[in-house]
């Protein structure tokens, strides 16, 4: 299968929707759908939107994102990222749609040293990460070869709520700002990410699982860093703040987080060419 021309995306809430649509090619006919079109609940809800849309694609976003809260409603989450994830892939197995579901770095424990490649061992560490595992096993449970999983790390865009938008706020409105030093992996631009699934979309056979990131690594910390330097430079900020690099055990809560998740992605890039994180960063807050 090439040449997809009717998407339909779900999860049309989400900053990876929207950039999904801001990033879509011409050719390309997307219907967005959210929790009030369509039920990931019910098989039958989701094939009565495959239906409606005549989607060749389909793009599943939708997620339960709230890692910390996550470990307190650990039903909601696998509600939404296992059996959510496992209704969509059997509805695109019976239709013969050609399903990308999304997934995170937080699969990974974080433990090893060098960026994780698709084919090292998952093993979650919280809720929200054995809730996203959980979903990759739905999809990869329905024995579809036109179905795929494409994991990211740390996404930010012009859309919804991030942590360059969180970021941009804080520094207008604190005099100082404390951020975590010990937890790495890659800024990606959910707009270069949209752009990778729709390359990807239009390959003749699909792999079981992708990586996709920007090039390069950050800390948090670095992270924030270089969205005040950058902010500066482009008259976003007035004003620059002290930033302070704390580690994760000062910084209370709920859900522990992957101290290393960087993204092997040497296979994705023969379909997309990456860039440095620092640069979709100035693209990105260019459009703030």
């Amino acid at each position: 299968m090439t040449s997809v021309s009717r998407a339909l995306i779900i999860g049309k809430h989400g900053q990876l929707a929207q950039a999904l649509i801001a990033s879509k090619p011409n050719k390309i006919i997307a219907t967005t759908m959210g929790r009030d079109d369509v039920d990931i609940g019910s098989l039958d809800s989701i094939l009565a939107a495959i239906e409606l849309t005549r989607a060749e694609l389909i793009i599943n976003t939708a997620a339960y994102t709230q890692v910390d809260m996550a470990e307190s409603q650990r039903d909601q989450a696998f509600s939404v990222n296992r059996d959510g994830a496992g209704n969509i892939a059997l509805a695109a197995k019976l239709t013969r749609t050609r399903l990308i579901h999304l997934s995170t770095d937080y699969v990974f424990n974080g433990q090893q040293s060098k960026a994780y490649s698709i084919d090292d061992k998952p093993s979650a560490i919280n809720v929200y990460g054995a809730s996203k595992l959980a979903g990759e096993q739905a999809v990869i449970a329905a024995e579809y070869e036109e179905a795929c999983i494409v994991r990211s790390s740390w996404l930010y865009s012009p859309f919804g709520t991030n942590f360059v938008k969180t970021m941009l706020r804080l520094m207008t409105l604190q005099p100082k700002l404390s951020v975590i030093d010990d937890q790495t992996s890659c800024p990606t631009s959910a707009l270069e990410l949209g752009q990778f699934i729709w390359s990807l979309s239009q390959q003749a056979k699909l792999a079981p699982i992708y990586h996709w990131s920007d090039t390069g690594t950050a800390s948090w910390y670095q992270f924030a860093l270089a969205i005040q330097d950058i902010a500066l430079n482009l008259g976003k900020l007035d004003t620059r703040i002290p930033i302070e690099p704390i580690s994760s055990s000062q910084f209370s809560s709920a859900a522990s987080r992957p101290q290393f998740s960087l993204l092997d992605i040497t296979a994705s890039r023969q379909i997309m060419t990456a860039k440095p994180w620092q640069e979709n960063l100035t693209a990105v807050l260019q459009q703030l």
